[in-house]
């Protein structure tokens, strides 16, 4: 699947990887029971199973990756990962934080601070960096975050501090939408990561309607993860397209 990779070995566990990721995401929603207030039918362990599996791969990316030129690429990714896997920790209520929403919202933030560097460091090593589209992307995506942080968050709450610490956040993910998205302008390749960090944005603003806006229907937990999923996903195996650019160019 993998045809670039020095191996038919890494070719192959990264293969096994992204089925078992598919497996436990997928058939954790397929296969799970709907709960009692019907609002997920995925069990804890199935959607914390994917994200473990997220994790191994983008450290397997980064160990097969180290002799190339995009080592530093594959580790930052996996760095952005690990913190990912330690904000679902945070939100599934597996980890000792009373504030585990302020602990999510760090954990991830963190995350995507590698993630945004990985992206305009790649795109300044390999000059994909035109201002018109690198700039352009993020201000229209800021723009998107603004938005969504205003009418899913802060319209008609009584604001805390936690409502203004979704702001930065909200802006943060937008940013890494936005790179994306200037990378995908001057390389058509990368376009599932961008639809990854869209769909990043997208998985926080649903998740932020139910715990801001108490927001519910049937599955809204599912959806989430089917969203949140599928970006994380995309962002980790991003790595792939970063080598073919770096051996196209």
């Amino acid at each position: 699947m993998f045809l670039e990779l020095q191996s038919n070995v890494q070719s192959l566990w990264l293969t096994v990887l992204l089925l078992s990721w598919a497996v436990f995401l997928f058939g954790g929603f397929l296969f799970g029971k709907i709960n009692a207030d019907q609002t997920h039918r995925m069990r804890t362990w199935t959607r914390m199973a994917s994200s473990v599996v997220l994790v191994v791969a983008g450290w397997s990316w980064a160990v097969f990756m180290r002799e190339t030129p995009v080592a530093t690429y594959a580790l930052l990714v996996a760095v952005g990962m690990s913190f990912g896997f330690l904000g679902d920790l945070f939100m599934a209520g597996l980890l000792p934080l009373k504030d585990y929403v302020l602990g999510g919202i760090g954990s991830f933030g963190i995350g995507h601070i590698f993630y945004i560097i990985t992206f305009v460091g790649f795109g300044g090593q390999q000059g994909l960096d035109e201002p018109g589209a690198r700039w352009g992307a993020l201000a229209l995506w800021l723009l998107v975050g603004l938005l969504g942080w205003y009418i899913v968050v802060f319209r008609g709450q009584q604001a805390t501090f936690l409502h203004y610490a979704a702001l930065p956040y909200a802006l943060l993910l937008a940013s890494t939408a936005g790179f994306a998205t200037g990378l995908v302008l001057q390389a058509g390749g990368f376009a599932p990561l961008a639809l990854g960090a869209a769909l990043f944005l997208l998985s926080d603003l649903i998740l932020a309607a139910q715990l801001f806006n108490n927001l519910r229907f049937r599955y809204i937990g599912d959806i989430v993860w089917l969203t949140y999923g599928p970006a994380q996903m995309l962002i980790v195996f991003s790595v792939y397209t970063a080598l073919l650019v770096t051996r196209a160019g």
